[in-house]
């Protein structure tokens, strides 16, 4: 399997209202990693997994999802990605995000549809 960063691209940021901070870092420019484009599952595949429904709440994270549903905080992007959601300013106080299981599904769910893409 691949890396999820495999197909993203990547932009530098120099901009000049980011400057104060990149002198501080002893910085010119940063790379940064646009948003995903998030490849929807089909209704067969989301209806063959589990999901806990969770009321997103003052301080909730993703990564804090993760660690608690999957014990491992790395896989934060797959709650986002299954709720097509790809980062946490995306959620809304009193959202429900759903925690798709077993993880091994969801995770192959995932590669399955990047392979598709590309």
């Amino acid at each position: 399997m691949g890396n999820r960063y495999d197909d993203r691209v990547i932009r530098t940021n120099g901009e000049e209202i980011y400057k104060e901070i990149l002198d501080k870092r002893g910085l010119k420019k940063v790379k940064q990693y646009t948003t995903p484009v998030l490849n929807d599952l089909s209704p067969k595949k989301r209806g063959s997994l589990d999901r806990i429904r969770h009321t997103w709440t003052v301080g909730d994270r993703l990564y804090k999802l993760a660690a608690e549903y999957y014990g491992d905080p790395e896989m934060w992007w797959l709650i986002g990605w299954y709720n097509q959601k790809p980062t946490e300013a995306h959620f809304k106080i009193g959202d429900t995000v759903l925690i798709p299981l077993p993880l091994e599904d969801i995770l192959g769910y995932y590669y399955e549809s990047r392979s598709k893409r590309n």
